[in-house]
C-alpha cells in the first residue's frame, strides 16, 4: 500500500493552534504592515473597547471597524477563538464529529 502523507502529517496542539490562529494573527493577516482606515488610507488610529469587541478608531476621519467588519464573521456573537477551535475540532476528528460533541467540546449551544 502507498504511503499517504496527509494521513501522517504532524497536527497542531490546541495551544499552537491558538496561537496561530488568534485574534493577533487576524490583526497581522487583514494589516500585514499596521493598521489602514479603510476610508481615508490613514494610519493614525486609537483602540476601543477590550479584547472581543476592540473597535479601531482613526484619528483623521473618526471612521470606526473591527477585525471582523466586511467579513464572514462581521454579524456573529461568538468571539473569532471559538470559531477557529470549531474549525480545529472539525478537522482533526479522524472519524468525524456530531454536532452535539461539538457543542460539548465548545460550549455553546
Amino acid at each position: 500500500m502507498a504511503f499517504n502523507q496527509i494521513q501522517f502529517q504532524h497536527g497542531m496542539s490546541i495551544p499552537e493552534f491558538l496561537q496561530s490562529f488568534g485574534a493577533e494573527a487576524v490583526k497581522q493577516s487583514r494589516w500585514p504592515d499596521g493598521f489602514r482606515c479603510p476610508r481615508c488610507d490613514s494610519a493614525n488610529h486609537c483602540v476601543l473597547g477590550e479584547d472581543a469587541r476592540r473597535l479601531f478608531q482613526c484619528y483623521g476621519c473618526r471612521h470606526q471597524t473591527s477585525l471582523i467588519a466586511g467579513s464572514l464573521m462581521e454579524h456573529t456573537k461568538l468571539p473569532l477563538t471559538t470559531w477557529f477551535l470549531a474549525v480545529y475540532l472539525i478537522s482533526q476528528a479522524k472519524t468525524g464529529l456530531s454536532a452535539l460533541a461539538l457543542k460539548r467540546h465548545l460550549g455553546v449551544s
